[in-house]
């Protein structure tokens, strides 16, 4: 006997089937759908909390660049201060030169021979100018200044004859080399 079944069993199979692929094709998309929004929500926390990252470092580097500023003023300053102070230690150390120096020639020179009439100093080369009674005398003075520890050499430049007042006497150009300090 052949039994025949009237019940659309595959109908309803296939209707089945087509329910449960629409359930995880309901399922999938809802499952996508919760981790599009939650990757949505990740970035932009991530994003409001790169904000307020880069706020922050914004107004440390206000902060900073104020500081920085200051410092280089200060810098600006200092520089200043220590260029001031090396011309004074400069002058400080160079102030008592001119003194030795009129002091050597004083101490050198002998009075009843010879006479400086003028003195000039450019840098480190002293000129001097004078009368002598002879060259022996020119030559003597030469020798002395010579042994000055402020005066590293000594040079003839001219020995002229002159008369003055009626006596022949020689005038002289000396240009010294100073040591200076």
């Amino acid at each position: 006997m052949i039994k025949i079944n009237l019940l659309p069993y595959r109908e309803e199979k296939e209707k089945a089937g087509t329910k449960r692929q629409v359930f995880i094709g309901l399922v999938s998309f809802g499952i996508f759908l919760l981790l599009v929004i939650s990757l949505h929500i990740y970035v932009v926390m991530s994003v409001a909390k790169l904000e307020t990252n880069v706020q922050s470092a914004r107004t440390q580097l206000d902060a900073l660049t104020k500081v920085t500023g200051n410092l280089e003023k200060f810098k600006a300053d200092k520089a200043i201060l220590e260029k001031k102070i090396g011309v004074i230690k400069d002058l400080e150390k160079n102030r008592s030169y001119p003194v030795h120096i009129m002091d050597e020639l004083a101490s050198r020179i002998s009075p009843q021979r010879e006479w400086v009439t003028s003195l000039a100093q450019k840098d480190n080369n002293l000129r001097v100018e004078g009368v002598a009674v002879n060259n022996p005398a020119i030559a003597q003075f030469m020798k002395r200044l010579e042994d000055s520890p402020y005066i590293q050499t000594v040079d003839l430049i001219s020995s002229k004859q002159t008369i003055i007042s009626g006596v022949k006497l020689m005038g002289f150009v000396l240009l010294c080399t100073a040591e200076k300090g």
